[in-house]
């Protein structure tokens, strides 16, 4: 009988340099297609780089005997996790057609370009999305509903809409961190070992600062502006009346959908029935749009559903006397969300196998290493976040492996488990919009018809906040220690 050990294929850790190798050479892809495609790069081309990316870490896993059903699982169990995301997505979509062609957009439009002034309106749009998303709780609803209005509104003013939409991701994602009716502000606390509420009063503390530094830094930007908006007012305002039926009855249906998800209602009921509302008031207010979206004269039964549903599924586009409103006035309905859907999806492909190769937990074991002292945890934890961030595309993956993987590191240097949900906060949560490819990223591109890299040097909030919080630890002001009992 032989008994020589047989030599089985036994999969080993990755070292740092193993697992850095595919997010190097998906970096370094994604920045050569960007520079070839420019602003098109989303429409199909950085989603291949991300499946090459994907193919990439998943040889290096095979090099070091990974199994490929354990990458597929990883794969389809962030996919798995996405479907909710997806779900919203393509009822954004939808709302966002029928908010057009009911007049509810233009209607916001309409009243704003009367009360919003050039000069104020970027620090107004910071306000306003900052206490629409602490309401909701969630900052993709507030850029899904008002942010798309303020878009709209700042095209109108002739106003750069990288600026605009900023201002809007920086006030959405203040109430984003802030509210107790968010899923990253419950996420946090609960990764760290802290309460909701104590997480909450303690983010303040770097979180307000930040906002105020944010709303200043819009106040000198709108006074620099020069725009051509407070010229062209009436004729805007003209052209918006004489292609739709603007009054105060149309905002009944935004404020139900704020009020239902303040009531804790799940999104995806309150999207599904502002859209439908957004389709009744379509065929109630603007009767003869509907029926020329239907592709008839008059409105019937089947022009009625035909306009209705174009606006829901397909794009929809509505002329006016003005050329700045009729390229305003585009909604491309769910089919319009697929390249999100696809990017969101492509994403998930690479974070899963990154994470089914084991290459996650290398590079956030490195960055744990190089923690000396109280400053350099904090910006482990930071740098862990954005890595998550980048490397995973998804915002829970970067509160959730950074919160399990430090919790007990600031345990054993007496901190405050408030100190990491805050921390996780105001680098994972915040940062994952300013990455193309992040769900997040994806989604608020998508949604607010802006380049992520054209919104990106302008989301103050997003951009000051983890550099705040790296400011309050290498300073130690309010760095709280663990109660000894």
């Amino acid at each position: 009988m032989d008994n020589t050990p047989q030599t089985t294929g036994q999969k080993r850790q990755l070292s740092l340099f193993e697992a850095l190798i595919p997010v190097i050479l998906l970096v370094t892809i994604l920045a050569f297609n960007v520079y070839v495609y420019g602003d098109s790069a989303l429409s199909g081309s950085n989603q291949f780089v991300l499946l090459i990316g994907g193919a990439i870490a998943a040889i290096v896993g095979f090099f070091n005997k990974v199994p490929y059903h354990k990458m597929l699982e990883k794969v389809s169990k962030n996919i798995k996790a996405t479907a909710g995301a997806i779900l919203i997505l393509l009822l954004v979509g939808a709302l966002s057609g029928t908010w057009l062609i009911s007049g509810i957009i233009p209607a916001m439009i309409y009243y704003g370009l009367q009360i919003l002034h050039p000069e104020i309106f970027l620090p107004a749009c910071v306000i306003i999305c900052s206490l629409i998303s602490v309401a909701t709780g969630s900052s993709w609803t507030t850029s899904a509903t008002v942010g798309i209005a303020l878009v709209g509104i700042g095209d109108a003013m002739g106003m750069n809409s990288g600026m605009v939409a900023g201002a809007v991701i920086s006030g959405a994602y203040f109430g984003d961190k802030m509210s107790p009716l968010s899923d990253t502000t419950n996420l946090a606390p609960a990764m760290a070992g802290t309460d909701l509420f104590t997480h909450i009063r303690y983010m303040a503390l770097t979180t307000v600062p930040t906002l105020l530094i944010t709303i200043a830094l819009f106040i000198i930007l709108g006074l620099s502006q020069n725009t051509t908006g407070s010229t062209d007012t009436a004729e805007t305002l003209l052209a918006l009346k004489e292609s739709f039926t603007i009054n105060g009855w149309l905002f009944l249906v935004p404020a139900i959908v704020i009020v239902l998800i303040v009531k804790k209602t799940e999104p995806l009921v309150a999207l599904l029935l502002g859209t439908l509302l957004g389709g009744l008031f379509a065929i109630l207010f603007q009767p003869g749009l509907v029926a020329k979206i239907g592709g008839s004269d008059t409105l019937d039964f089947i022009s009625g559903y035909k306009g209705v549903m174009n606006a829901i599924t397909v794009e929809t586009k509505i002329e006016t006397t003005n050329e700045t409103l009729s390229g305003l006035f585009v909604s491309g309905g769910m089919q319009k969300m697929m390249g999100t859907i696809w990017l969101i999806i492509c994403a998930m492909v690479f974070g899963g196998v990154m994470e089914g190769i084991g290459a996650l937990k290398v590079i956030s074991n490195a960055l744990l290493k190089i923690a000396k002292g109280v400053f350099g945890l904090f910006a482990s934890t930071v740098a862990s976040c954005l890595a998550l961030n980048i490397t995973a595309s998804d915002q829970y993956l970067a509160i959730v492996v950074p919160g399990k993987m430090f919790a007990e590191a600031y345990r054993e240097k007496g901190l405050a488990p408030e100190n990491l949900s805050r921390t996780l906060e105001d680098s994972g949560t915040v940062t994952s919009v300013l990455i193309p490819w992040n769900t997040c990223g994806a989604y608020q591109s998508g949604v607010l018809g802006v380049d992520t890299l054209s919104y990106l040097p302008y989301a103050f909030f997003n951009i000051i906040s983890p550099v705040m919080t790296l400011i309050f630890a290498a300073f130690h002001i309010k760095i709280k220690q663990l109660v000894k009992s």
